[in-house]
């Protein structure tokens, strides 16, 4: 696939992605990775929040997941990780089944390696955008 970097191909993944898993949700609402998929969560999108510290406990009416196994068709694997992070998470990413279609690395994230790998793999991946703010913006 590719990475996407022209605001029409930001603007089709806003508009046709309904499923969105959220690597790294927090439960602290002052923390992007709370109020942004709340933001999502409230705006028609089905968010499954994903972090091992708060598996278990319920986010946005889901229950927050340990890891990305088992979560089944994801139109977006959002991501709030630090960049340098992200290798250790390519190898769960590229055994979930089937692919998530589009990996978006929130704003401050970028990690060129990964999102080579990963659009080699048929994934495409936006890097250093931020959903909520081009989901405002753009729509």
């Amino acid at each position: 696939m590719s990475i996407l970097t022209k605001t029409k191909d930001v603007v089709r993944v806003l508009q046709t992605s309904k499923r969105v898993a959220v690597l790294g949700a927090h439960t602290n609402e002052s923390k992007a990775a709370y109020y942004v998929p709340r933001y999502l969560d409230a705006n028609s999108y089905k968010v499954l929040p994903v972090n091992p510290v708060f598996a278990g406990q319920t986010l946005f009416g889901e229950t927050v997941r340990e890891d990305l196994s088992g979560l089944g068709n994801i139109d977006v694997l959002d991501i709030f990780r630090r960049s340098e992070a992200l290798p250790e998470h390519l190898d769960d990413i590229l055994a979930m089944n089937p692919h998530p279609k589009v990996v978006w690395l929130q704003l401050g994230i970028r990690n060129d390696e990964v999102a080579k790998q990963l659009s080699e793999a048929g994934i495409e991946v936006i890097q250093d955008r931020c959903m909520l703010a081009d989901h405002q913006y753009l729509l």
